[in-house]
């Protein structure tokens, strides 16, 4: 009894050491947000609603999709459950700001298209936002004409931001005709001066909106993207002649939103709240000029934790949903009792919150890239090597817990006389290969009893790095991720599967493309930015499932066809009342003619070139008759192929 209890004290410790590793690896009870957990599998598992008790195992997912031989990785995978879920956390943080500071205006949220344009993610939204007031904003002629033809409940707004031509604002007055609740924000007077003049012509009137450039800022990397040189907005002088035109024409009545944009991720709430102070300023005196305005639109801003750190950072943001509705609401409600002017309505355009978590990419390792080889036989030293190799065999075989950092030293000025000498002809290739060998196996033990030591020099981190194994993982980082490598975004990457395991090794990854920056070499931590993942040990024998998680927001429609890598395999999830999942729709994967036509190419064309090249072989006598066919045949085959490895 005595040993059974001890065994069972014994295995509870372990599993919850295993837990605490697994944590400090992955974080992901820090930037999940209650969606993704580990179950007791080992085995992320996801929530249709945050910390919701059901949850569908994300390893039986893909090997279901695998299995099914419908889909093949890369993949990606989509949870509409999570839209709804955000939206609504979304909706119900700035009604309990508007319950609790007694506010007497309504939250109407947007989804701007540019931050995910999929049909279905949009569908998602109208369809089940709809007691949520949930419209759209368009910044181009292409999301508004997507838009024009999606269904809205009667009381949310479609607002077309952005620089307008004429067709664009004609596209506009038709969506009114058609019954939407249309606000045309005014980027620059020449906009102003065309709706003014495609209203004589048609009778046909949107809702006006101006877009101000505030002094306030934001913080993060989109920090540039406000303040008065900003892209985009009117100038006070501007908002005071668009004003007079207005009035001129007889339409200060249509002039019903106040509308300003200080950046994307914003990292600090003072930011924020500073901003909606200024904001609220701006509109009280409009207001008190007789300016008609009902809603102010916040634009974007509401970030996403990707990190999991609740700091500053850029890619981490240091409060919750819920406290930034309140830095937005309650300075309006000051402000607005204090200039004795209505509340208006609040417009937001958070899409990066909405949508950043529903989607998750899953890769697979399909190879080691060799930094250096940790299999090699033992060196041997001959009478005839030269001394520098003789030295470094003896290094390696004799460094311990207390001589590893000078012994270290030594490997490295040892290396550096190697490589002279064979640049002189003094050592042979063979010698060069053994030294290769030597150094790196003394490296890997330094680094060893340096983490036995607690890292004491901030060198054996770089050792680390320059010895993690590079995986090269199915995907192109330009088409699923390129925030990664465009702007150095943090996503966090998991393994879905062996999280009941202590990670063994460091890597970093590298995609499929033939760029040098198709790597992922930073990765996600509480405390600093991580220049190596940890990862299990793996064997090609083995299928070893990546996650890169967060990245609904912007990386679909942000992503390149780098070497002509196209869309990846794509499925629809939902989880049901008993936790088990449903693929409602699998969409296919950009095949090799897909890219084609992407690239232009006319795939006919390409066809009868390469019978001409074929009949020229068969003329030649280089190939028989029968061979070319069986050649054109695998030709036509390919161009239906997955652009990925398979």
């Amino acid at each position: 009894m005595h040993k059974a209890t001890g065994g069972s004290k014994r295995a509870v410790s372990t599993r919850d050491e295993t837990m605490h590793q697994i944590q400090a690896a992955y974080g992901v009870e820090n930037w999940a947000s209650g969606y993704f957990d580990i179950n007791s599998q080992g085995h992320l598992c996801v929530r249709p609603v945050r910390n919701d008790p059901r949850a569908a195992d994300m390893k039986q997912i893909v090997d279901s999709l695998l299995a099914s031989n419908k889909v093949r990785l890369p993949l990606l995978l989509r949870f509409p459950q999570l839209l709804t879920s955000q939206l609504q956390a979304l909706s119900e943080a700035y009604q309990s700001a508007i319950t609790e500071f007694e506010y007497s205006g309504q939250h109407f949220p947007l989804f701007p298209m540019k931050v995910n344009p999929r049909r279905e993610v949009v569908e998602q939204f109208l369809r089940e936002g709809t007691r949520m007031r949930i419209g759209l904003e368009c910044g181009s002629k292409a999301e508004l004409y997507a838009a024009m033809g999606m269904p809205q409940a009667d009381n949310s707004l479609l607002l077309c931001n952005g620089f307008k031509d004429e067709t664009f604002i004609r596209a506009a007055l038709m969506a009114v005709q058609a019954g939407k609740r249309v606000v045309v924000v005014i980027e620059k007077l020449s906009e102003l001066v065309t709706l003014l003049r495609l209203h004589r012509e048609t009778k046909v009137m949107p809702m006006v909106g101006l877009r101000a450039k505030l002094y306030s800022r934001g913080s993060g990397k989109w920090s540039a993207s406000g303040g008065d040189s900003a892209k985009f907005g009117l100038t006070t002088s501007e908002i005071l002649e668009s004003i007079r035109m207005l009035r001129e024409a007889d339409l200060l009545q249509c002039l019903k939103l106040l509308h300003f944009h200080i950046g994307s991720q914003i990292t600090d709430i003072k930011r924020v709240k500073n901003t909606m102070k200024e904001a609220a300023r701006v509109y009280a005196k409009l207001r008190q000029i007789d300016c008609p305005i009902e809603f102010v639109d916040i634009g974007g801003g509401l970030g996403v934790d990707y990190d999991g750190s609740k700091t500053r950072f850029e890619s981490s943001v240091n409060y919750s949903v819920q406290e930034f509705a309140n830095g937005v609401v309650y300075p309006f409600k000051w402000i607005c009792d204090e200039e004795d002017v209505p509340h208006p309505h609040i417009v937001t355009e958070s899409g990066r919150f909405m949508t950043a978590f529903h989607a998750v990419f899953i890769t697979c390792i399909r190879e080691e890239i060799e930094t250096f080889a940790d299999d090699q036989p033992e060196v041997t030293i001959d009478d005839d090597d030269p001394q520098v190799i003789t030295e470094l065999k003896d290094l390696c075989d004799n460094i311990n817990g207390k001589n590893y950092a000078e012994y270290y030293h030594d490997a490295l000025q040892l290396k550096d006389e190697l490589q002279i000498q064979f640049n002189l002809g003094l050592v042979s290739l063979e010698d060069r290969a053994k030294g290769d060998v030597l150094f790196w196996e003394i490296c890997a033990r330094s680094l060893r009893f340096a983490e036995q030591n607690g890292f004491p020099d901030e060198e054996f981190e770089q050792l680390k790095r320059n010895l993690a194994s590079k995986y090269l993982c199915n995907f192109s980082l330009f088409r699923s991720a390129p925030d990664s490598w465009a702007i150095r975004q943090l996503f966090p990457v998991v393994p879905i599967h062996r999280l009941n395991e202590p990670p063994s090794e460091y890597a970093t990854l590298v995609d499929v493309t033939c760029d040098s920056d198709g790597k992922i070499d930073r990765f996600v931590d509480l405390k600093d930015v991580k220049q190596t993942l940890e990862v299990h040990s793996w064997t090609p024998a083995e299928t070893y499932y990546l996650g890169i998680f967060l990245v609904g927001a912007y990386q679909e429609v942000m992503g390149s066809f780098h070497n002509l890598f196209g869309n990846p395999n794509e499925a629809h999830v939902v989880v049901d009342s008993d936790g088990q999942f449903h693929v409602k729709k699998i969409v296919r994967g950009s095949t090799i003619a897909d890219m084609m036509e992407v690239a232009r190419y006319d795939l006919g064309q390409l066809h009868n070139s390469f019978d001409q090249m074929l009949r020229a072989q068969v003329d030649s006598g280089a190939l028989t008759l029968e061979a070319a066919q069986a050649l054109r045949h695998e030709y036509v085959e390919l161009a239906q192929r997955s652009t990925y490895l398979e």
